[in-house]
């Protein structure tokens, strides 16, 4: 079995940015790199809005399959 090899850091950075200018052009490069990122939420607030939107009993079912009985 081969053992994977990666190319160094810079060389990729490189390569991606040759493909982007020589596919898109240095404007709309320069434009793909600078599209804002979708801002990140706290992450309990991002758990508290999960929890908001749960449906807690569809939520049960998916994970437990079946029905425990107890006696």
């Amino acid at each position: 079995m081969k053992s994977a090899k990666y190319l160094d850091e810079e060389i990729v950075i490189k390569r991606g940015l040759e493909a982007l200018v020589k596919e898109l052009g240095p404007i709309e490069a320069m434009r793909f790199i600078n599209i804002p990122k979708e801002k990140r939420l706290e992450s309990v607030k991002r758990h508290r809005k999960w929890q908001r939107l749960l449906d807690k009993d569809k939520f049960f079912d998916e994970i437990f399959k079946h029905e425990v009985k107890i006696s």
